[in-house]
């Protein structure tokens, strides 16, 4: 029996080996995003199973057909959904199953669809589902015919508006085609939590949920077995157990770990749960599902502790949209995204604000963030006319517990949010739907705590009703410093009320960056536009970090996204990292504050024709004791800064550091400085010893285009993407700040441009176009593989500017992803 174990062992870690061959997989979860066809339209045969589909375009998934449409002022999604057109749109894909996996259960996973779902297989309808970003699952083994199928999609996006950002429409994310014996664990169908953890051991309790859909009893057994991550089995429990005919059962296990590595935010350790099912002499099933060891704890008077360690959580608010490519975003930019927020400091993410792709989860498992995974933005009560509140009665509980049994093994996933600013929050009816939705997580998830990020607590009229935030596990305060002397006090008057509330601030004002800098229209005085919007957010967090109870800030936003627009804009200006994922200014206040590394960042640029001899603030984010600003070699003092100040130490007027007399209260530098062309140089130092330097010059006129991408080689899968940016350069190679070239791209071999954008929001050019007027002298596209192995060449042009080019190699791909039609 036990060689039987670990043949199936050997099958999972060596899949792609010739020994595996040798063997028959009893399960495969096979992506089933390639050649679909497509029709934006409506057309109520479709579903038919003779359907004739030949005129209808060939693309792949994950495809948002929103995107690929023109910006329009009167576009019926408004602002809310970035002025882009939406729609119904149709999709059918046909498919053969080989004669080896016939009699086995077969389902299709579709991990978002928006909206209002419905499928088909061979002419049988599955039914409805509405909300857009929920994973969900059809069984169609009772459907398939020995020959072709043929499975038909309608994605209805039509009646707007229906949100209060960018949504994107279609199958935006991937498709699975799951293949299982009969008796097979069930569609998420593990649930792994660590009730005791420490660092000599680790309890870990399983469930494992069973089901048998052949003809006659189940006798079995289940074997479940932790691997660490250099695939060496750490533990072990073999559960005989029986299943009925047609029925389904959890079975409950629990295994010890000795010396755990403990899943954190700086060391993300991950297991894997390798779950087998042994049937006489043959394996039936086998499934794996990553989980991380970890203790989780909320204190009224601690905040958050991770494995006993207290941890503020430094956290951005995220949209589910990719910039230039819309909804269906290729995990490369998630990747690319979530380090940038890693390197300036954020360690916690909430996702804004409904349930998002599986594979961001993964990211944010592998790459230590700590995560509050939110449902939705509206309950009964509606925010606009056709949103989620006309089948939230119908579908909330449904909704709620997919998202849990989806997500629950996340050891990234620390807290449930149940709503965004619910208008509900303000009635005796909304404290019922409260109290229905935290039965349902504290039934299928009692491992995490429950919030609802509430906007109105202490509002003059209609406030968040007390019952409400007394039910929560966690009271979530959507800016906090919303109301009257709230301004100041922040969290200290509730927790002065209502000391065993356990706080959170779930959504807060970020430092406001601006798209271009700007003196004022009026030439002869300056009224600079950057000097001010980084207020609010310094003593917001002055107040966050030396108050425990508070148990995070999750600022709004790290990244610019789509939608809440007004014209002509497109999306907000309010992430830290813009659509075309470079850091703006605040990027590094954050990092100056979230981080121990040396941070000096000084701002504007230097380009200030006309304004010669004119006043012009000059400002600095740094976590430096001190820095001097240079002018053209010229000193324009030492500006002496230190958060949290230190108190005495040892004795009246004794300092365990030495003693500096501050220049400011505030978290940034300022200078007033004459603006003469040239160089603006700033020296930060700490003890006294120079650790670092930043500068800007005054740039000459553009005369070339740089053109970098993010690496060398993708794989030629057919998703992976290479980012690729262009900058407008003066002879001296430097940026020139204030440059709007138009950027032309060119791109031949094994590949394709799926979107070209720049970082302006207020930039309607279709997403599409190969060509691109420069932002702030910079310009930027999204590049992907085609099958084949080869090279990709992109050039870039511009008017009267050196042209400049680049080349990716395709290479072979490695993915580990079998894909259905690699089946044979």
């Amino acid at each position: 029996m036990r060689n039987l174990f670990f043949i199936g062992l050997l099958f999972a870690a060596f899949s792609n080996s010739v020994y595996a061959k040798l063997i028959e997989p009893c399960r495969y979860h096979l992506l089933m995003d390639r050649n679909w066809k497509f029709l934006l339209g409506d057309d109520t045969t479709a579903s038919n199973i003779n359907f004739n589909d030949n005129s209808w375009r060939l693309l792949d998934l994950p495809h948002d057909w929103s995107i690929e449409g023109e910006f329009k002022k009167d576009a019926p999604t408004g602002g809310g959904g970035g002025y882009l057109p939406t729609g119904i749109g149709w999709y059918r894909k046909q498919f053969v199953l080989p004669s080896s996996v016939r009699g086995k259960q077969v389902s299709i996973q579709f991990d978002g669809v928006y909206m209002n779902s419905e499928v088909w297989i061979n002419g049988h309808y599955f039914g409805k589902r509405p909300n857009g970003y929920i994973s969900f699952v059809y069984d169609l083994t009772p459907y398939l015919l020995k020959g072709k199928n043929t499975i038909a999609v309608r994605a209805d996006n039509s009646e707007q508006p229906n949100s209060r950002w960018y949504s994107g429409s279609g199958i935006y994310r991937h498709v699975w085609l799951n293949i299982a014996n009969p008796v097979h664990i069930a569609q998420w169908g593990t649930y792994v939590t660590t009730p005791e953890v420490d660092s000599a051991t680790a309890k870990v309790s399983i469930k494992t949920k069973i089901e048998n859909n052949g003809q006659s009893i189940s006798n079995t057994i289940l074997i479940s077995s932790i691997i660490d991550e250099n695939g060496h089995e750490v533990a072990n429990s073999k559960l005989p157990f029986s299943v009925n005919a047609k029925a389904t059962d959890e079975l409950a296990q629990s295994i010890q770990v000795v010396s755990p590595a403990l899943w954190s935010i700086d060391a993300p350790h991950l297991y894997t749960l390798h779950s087998t099912i042994i049937s006489g002499k043959k394996i039936v099933d086998e499934f794996q599902s990553t989980f991380g060891i970890r203790k989780l704890e909320y204190s009224n008077i601690n905040g958050f502790l991770l494995n006993g360690k207290r941890i503020k959580m430094n956290g951005v608010c995220l949209h589910h949209d990719g910039g230039c490519v819309g909804a269906a975003v290729p995990i490369k930019i998630w990747e690319t995204r979530l380090k940038l927020l890693k390197g300036m400091g954020c360690n916690a993410i909430r996702t804004s604000h409904n349930p998002v792709a599986p594979e961001f989860l993964d990211l944010c498992d592998k790459m230590g963030f700590l995560v509050m995974d939110e449902a939705f933005d509206v309950w009964e009560s509606k925010k606009v006319q056709n949103d989620y509140h006309l089948y939230f009665d119908d579908w909330g509980q449904r909704d709620v517990t997919d998202q849990v049994h989806r997500d629950r093994n996340h050891p990234s996933i620390v807290l449930w949010s149940a709503g965004n600013e619910i208008p509900d929050q303000k009635s005796d009816r909304g404290v019922e739907l409260l109290k229905n939705l935290l039965a349902v997580y504290h039934t299928e998830d009692p491992s995490r705590p429950v919030t609802t990020a509430n906007d109105d607590i202490a509002a003059d009229n209609g406030q968040t009703k007390l019952a409400f935030m007394d039910a929560e596990d966690i009271v979530g305060y959507n800016y906090a410093n919303r109301w009257h002397e709230r301004r100041e006090l922040y969290y200290s008057i509730d927790h002065h009320d209502h000391p065993n509330w356990k706080m959170i601030g779930t959504e807060s004002g970020p430092v406001r960056n601006i798209p271009e800098y700007s003196l004022g229209t009026d030439k002869s005085i300056v009224r600079a536009n950057y000097t001010s919007g980084m207020m609010e957010a310094e003593q917001l967090w002055e107040f966050v970090a030396v108050h425990d109870y508070v148990t995070g800030d999750f600022m709004w936003t790290g990244i610019d996204y789509l939608g809440e627009a007004r014209w002509p804009g497109k999306g907000s200006f309010s992430g830290q990292i813009d659509m075309t994922n470079r850091a703006k200014d605040g990027y590094y206040f954050y990092q100056s504050q979230w981080t121990d590394k040396p941070v000096l960042h000084l701002f504007p640029h230097w380009n200030w024709p006309g304004r010669e001899g004119q006043i012009i603030p000059v400002l600095a984010y740094t976590n430096c004791d001190t820095v001097e600003l240079f002018v053209n070699g010229k000193s324009y003092g030492i500006k002496i800064q230190e958060f949290p100040h230190q108190g005495h130490s040892g004795a009246w007027n004794k300092y365990a550091k030495p003693y500096m007399g501050v220049t400011t209260a505030d978290l940034h530098l300022s200078w007033d400085v004459a603006y003469e062309p040239g160089t603006i140089k700033a020296v930060g130092r700490k003890n006294g010893k120079q650790v670092i330097i930043d500068e800007i010059n005054t740039t000459g006129k553009p005369s070339a285009l740089r053109i970098t991408a993010d690496t060398s080689t993708i794989s030629a899968d057919g998703r992976d993407v290479a980012l690729v940016h262009v900058d407008v350069v003066d002879d001296q190679d430097n940026v020139v700040p204030d440059a709007d070239n138009i950027v032309n791209f060119t791109i031949n071999g094994n590949g394709k441009i799926i979107g070209v954008d720049n970082g302006n929001p207020r930039d309607d050019t279709s997403f599409k176009q190969n060509s691109r007027k420069a932002f702030n002298g910079h310009a930027y596209a999204v590049i992907q593989s085609d099958r084949k192995p080869g090279d990709i060449s992109l050039t870039v042009q511009g008017d009267g500017l050196k042209q400049a080019s680049v080349t990716i190699k395709v290479q072979k791909s490695s993915s580990t992803v079998m894909d259905f039609e690699d089946l044979r």
